[in-house]
């Protein structure tokens, strides 16, 4: 921290512009000040920014940068820097698609600091700095762009360009200039031919050839500012493209519930400002040629045509992507946006193709830029129209109709199902730019989806797609995806996709998290961290659950199901107490009286909430009953709050706190006489306390230990940290962990009841159906 530490006190005399330039709106100077030690303590001068095996270790500097300052913005007291901080993390994923672009970026801000303080030993009154070095140049001769934000380059971009404008205006003014006093010059010697010493004809002469240095100096400035306008159109066409490639991955992570803005207006702007820089760049070029010459401007001029197809074939994004879990002969939508539309050229329509090509295809794709000729797939209504629309200024080709008719399969490897290949959607089209001669061929591509033939098939695609969203790379080769991944990983992604799916502000706890990995794990019974343990695809949605039919996601997607349907506002106000296992209640519930009860989520049946509750035995003591899981089914028949109000061996929501306070909300209010002179009736939920079969064998005495070791009775009792777990504002009272779902009459076992012959017949058709749609 020493570095920073002498930098401090000098940043007042530094004026805005430096300032500016030495902390870019991608690293902004809270950063520096907040990381100050950290970033100090790393060792960026030893990366090769160049070398790409470096990658996975900038990637790892991202993720600490992000987390601690997640941690400081957590502890900060003050609300608008505690946001701010937020805000601030969040949009360091603009260097997810390129980690090595924050190295650059942190190293030559050390290097700057560093030479401002040499400059502030030089001159103690640390007069104001004119520019600072940008540190050695990268690839090509081109430094790289140190800036997301491209407002401030692409004015001076502008600036640049004009000062070449310039240029050769003055040029075309000392011509004008040099004709006329070499005419003026042939007048006077003829005038003169006895006299070369003329004063008047030594005066033009003298005035001749400072017109002519004047004129080489000036062309030679043309030419250097040329060169200099074509290094900064790289730099911040680079950074456009950085930016371009981000808001696509961060649309990619949207579906795990990651936040995305996905307003393209600054973007196409941009866009719009680099397109017509190189306009002017390339006429300014051919101007230069054809007053001076040389095979020198060749080269320039092919790095400025290069530069416009890359900006031209880029501009192309899937603004609304397609829902990525699509039935075939079902209708969809998707909206392809091109960023350059108020620029392309009058007339012809130009129409937007789409097909459906394989993850090989998409591979190869991306390798050779060739369209695919083969068909997998048959797609209607595939073709639509690029559309102006004035009042937005967006140019887009909206397909609103489109349906997947059949879809040919490849050959799978062996326990590889239908919803584990994935396809994409490839746009293709041919645009003439305004100034261009040339029409270009450009395609965009979508997001990875996943086909079907039927709705069984739905929550088991999904599945793919969540893993494929949560755990690719940002720059990978298309659809390729870790078999495996720590679990810390799927915690996050689990919380997001939670959040984002129930739409609520409560996240899962590490708690929640810690059940949820025990039952991944088949390891209920230990305590121990399950962080960097990997999980597997496998694991997440191939092999089911023990003792059950069931997948770890599905039971998940199940419990999601429910929450968002009908228990949003349990779960957001921290009534419902989260995933917790039926081994954990005796350690919650072992010192409260009769009567009092909580909330989880159903562990043995998809989609169930169940209520856990203490009651009284026979020789006076007390065990803990399990009411049978309420399904959405039950809950649309009557509210979870009705069903609490009715039942009368539960008075006190855990830790104790009366049941009639805490859900009246939820109660439904009596039905109105009916005016036909029916009388109303209502359903009841009635609970038989005294069935044996579902009560628990004992309360234990001693207290385990959680995770981290601590004891559990500290961590789930009454004594348990309130901020932590506190609810929601104008919610019910802060008193739980985490929540977890409940459900109705009293069960015998973990095991759902048997079903009836009614519904074997069922399930037998829905399993023969659901085989027939695997084989597709």
């Amino acid at each position: 921290m020493a570095l920073w530490a002498q930098m401090t006190p000098r940043l007042q005399y530094l004026p805005t512009q430096t300032l500016n330039e030495l902390y870019p709106d991608s690293f902004p100077l809270d950063v520096r000040h907040y990381l100050a030690s950290w970033i100090e303590e790393q060792r960026w001068e030893t990366f090769d920014v160049d070398n790409m095996e470096q990658e996975p270790q900038a990637r790892r500097l991202l993720d600490q940068m992000v987390h601690l300052l997640q941690e400081v913005a957590q502890l900060n007291p003050n609300v608008v820097e505690r946001v701010k901080l937020q805000h601030i993390s969040r949009n360091l994923s603009v260097f997810q698609p390129q980690p090595m672009q924050l190295v650059r970026t942190v190293r030559d801000i050390l290097r700057k600091e560093r030479h401002l303080l040499a400059q502030a030993g030089m001159h103690p009154n640390f007069p104001p700095f004119q520019q600072i070095p940008q540190g050695p140049p990268a690839i090509n001769g081109t430094q790289q762009p140190a800036r997301e934000d491209g407002k401030t380059d692409v004015d001076n971009l502008v600036l640049k360009v004009l000062e070449i404008q310039n240029c050769r205006q003055t040029l075309h003014q000392l011509q004008e200039d040099l004709n006329w006093e070499k005419q003026e010059m042939e007048t006077i010697q003829g005038q003169n031919e006895l006299d070369p010493q003329h004063s008047d004809q030594v005066a033009r002469q003298t005035r001749i050839q400072q017109l002519e240095y004047n004129y080489s100096v000036c062309a030679k400035k043309r030419v250097q500012l040329l060169h200099e306008a074509l290094c900064a159109l790289e730099q911040c066409q680079s950074c456009l493209i950085l930016r371009i490639k981000s808001w696509r991955w961060e649309q990619h992570r949207a579906t795990i519930g990651v936040h995305f803005d996905d307003n393209l207006g600054p973007l196409q702007t941009w866009c719009e400002q680099l397109l017509g820089v190189n306009g002017n760049l390339r006429q300014e070029l051919m101007l230069v040629k054809r007053d001076h010459g040389g095979a020198e401007f060749h080269t320039l001029q092919e790095s400025l045509a290069h530069l416009l197809q890359t900006l031209i074939q880029s501009s192309l994004v899937v603004d609304k992507q397609p829902p990525q879990v699509i039935k075939t002969q079902s209708k969809f939508s998707t909206t392809v946006r091109y960023l350059l539309g108020e620029k392309m050229a009058p007339g012809k329509p130009v129409l937007l193709k789409a097909q459906i090509i394989t993850e090989a295809q998409a591979r190869n794709l991306g390798q050779q830029g060739v369209v695919p000729n083969e068909n997998v797939g048959e797609l209607i209504n595939s073709t639509a129209i690029l559309e102006h629309n004035t009042s937005s200024k967006s140019t887009c080709a909206t397909f609103r109709n489109m349906s997947i008719r059949k879809i040919k399969r490849a050959d799978r490897k062996g326990s590889e199902s239908v919803t584990e290949e994935k396809f994409a959607l490839l746009f293709t089209t041919e645009i003439t730019i305004t100034g261009c001669e040339t029409p270009y061929s450009i395609q965009a591509i979508s997001l990875p989806v996943v086909v079907i033939v039927h709705g069984s098939q739905e929550i088991n695609a999904m599945a793919t797609i969540i893993w494929d969203c949560a755990f690719s790379e940002p720059n990978r080769i298309p659809f390729i995806v870790p078999e495996r991944v720590p679990w810390k990983q799927m915690c996050e992604a689990l919380s997001s996709k939670f959040m984002s799916e129930v739409q609520t502000q409560r996240c899962l706890d590490r708690y929640n998290l810690h059940f949820l990995a025990q039952k991944i794990f088949d390891q209920p019974d230990i305590s121990e961290d399950f962080s960097n343990m990997p999980v597997s695809w496998a694991q997440f949605n191939k092999e089911v659950l023990p003792g059950r039919n069931f997948t770890f996601w599905q039971w998940f997607e199940g419990v999601m199901d429910l929450t968002k349907k009908c228990l949003r506002d349990y779960w957001s106000d921290g009534l419902i107490f989260g995933f917790i296992g039926k081994q954990h209640l005796h350690v919650i519930l072992q010192n409260k009286p009769s009567g009092t009860f909580l909330l989880r989520f159903s562990d043995s049946e998809i989609g169930g909430i169940t209520i856990a509750y203490v009651g009284p035995t026979d020789n006076g003591g007390r065990k803990i009953q399990n009411i049978q899981p309420f399904t959405k089914k039950d809950l649309d028949s009557a509210g979870l709050g009705d069903r609490i109000r009715d039942i009368n061996c539960i008075t006190h929501v855990y830790p104790d706190l009366p049941k009639n306070e805490v859900f009246k909300k939820f109660f439904t209010v009596p039905s109105p006489p009916n005016p036909d002179g029916y009388l109303p009736f209502k359903l009841t939920t009635v609970v038989n306390p005294g069935d044996q079969g579902s009560s628990t064998a004992s309360i234990p005495t001693e207290t385990p230990m959680d995770m981290y070791g601590q004891p559990m009775s500290n961590v789930y009792g009454s004594n348990m940290n309130q901020g932590m777990f506190s609810p929601l504002p104008q919610s019910t009272p802060p008193y739980m962990p985490e929540q977890i779902p409940v459900q109705g009459p009293l069960y015998q076992s973990p095991m759902p009841q048997a079903p009836s012959s009614e519904e074997i017949d069922m399930e037998a058709l829905e399993g023969i159906l659901s085989s027939i749609c695997q084989k597709d």
